[in-house]
């Protein structure tokens, strides 16, 4: 039951009513995750399931985000809702820190726990093929006996690593540059440089669209080549997927401003896009001295 207020006062904390939004969003989900399942498992089917399902999503997500703007702006939020966003989505990206500290973990325990000790002496009876190598190290050779990894070459930090790394450092700083112009009350110069962010983040997508062209066909680097070609997609692959899903964010947040919401007191809707989008360049950092480098 949505909390009583009276004619123009915000409530002391705002509870909306039932919302159908909820049950929607999850039956979008049930058929993305069946769309996913069966496709990769070769039913064809599955890939418009999927399709089907991340439409459905999407505008469920439209719609329900559309409510929370109108209730934003129609004054229903009070401090302590205000509260209970941050705290929720300082515990989100907290989430996130977890989930690339998973791959993270694996990548550093397979480079220097699982290779050694695979080639230590003990194994070498097992597999005497066997070479405790690191691609990164050892470039074109593979370290299966039996051949099931074929050779590749990993994707060095230069050019395009180093030109993304550029481009998302300076989009932090565009973005920290409409922050304070939010702040101080100049609108005009905000939008001019979240534009200019949005637009470093659609530039960084290209060029990883292209990084992987590159390493897939003239590489020969894949989701398949071992423990490094795994951990390569999947963390850069996310990575890459939390980058687009940031951009949407500080879109949606421009196309806000350029309709004139937020002010320069209350506007957490932006800090929670751009906090989402500085812990998404501190990861693309880790990434790339790791990754790349390493």
């Amino acid at each position: 039951m949505s909390a009583a207020t009276h004619q123009g006062a915000t409530p002391y904390y705002f509870v909306p009513g039932p919302s159908r939004h909820p049950a929607m969003a999850a039956f979008g989900l049930f058929f993305v995750i069946l769309g996913a399942g069966q496709w990769i498992n070769g039913h064809q089917w599955g890939a418009y399931s999927l399709l089907f399902g991340l439409l459905w999503w999407a505008f469920i997500l439209f719609q329900w985000f559309g409510d929370s703007i109108r209730e934003s702006e129609g004054g229903m939020y009070s401090d302590r809702i205000d509260v209970s966003y941050r705290w929720s989505m300082a515990w989100f990206i907290f989430s996130e820190v977890m989930f690339f500290g998973a791959f993270f973990g694996a990548l550093f325990w397979a480079r220097n726990f699982t290779l050694p000790s695979l080639g230590n002496l003990e194994h070498q009876i097992l597999w005497p093929d066997f070479k405790a190598i690191w691609p990164s190290q050892m470039d074109g050779i593979t370290g299966s006996p039996a051949g099931i990894v074929e050779p590749f070459l990993r994707v060095g930090p230069w050019p395009i690593p180093t030109i993304n790394t550029a481009l998302l450092l300076t989009s932090g700083v565009t973005l920290t540059i409409a922050h304070h112009a939010l702040r101080e009350g100049h609108r005009a110069k905000t939008i001019a440089f979240m534009w200019l962010t949005v637009l470093l983040g659609i530039v960084f997508l290209g060029f990883q669209g292209y990084e992987y062209a590159h390493a897939y066909h003239e590489l020969n680097l894949k989701l398949s080549s071992g423990i490094f070609g795994s951990t390569f997609y999947m963390l850069t692959g996310f990575h890459g997927f939390h980058v687009f899903v940031g951009m949407l964010m500080l879109l949606f947040i421009t196309l806000r401003l350029q309709k004139g919401h937020f002010t320069a007191e209350r506007h957490f809707g932006f800090e929670g896009a751009a906090w989402y989008w500085h812990f998404v360049d501190v990861v693309w950092l880790g990434l790339y001295v790791v990754v790349y480098w390493l």
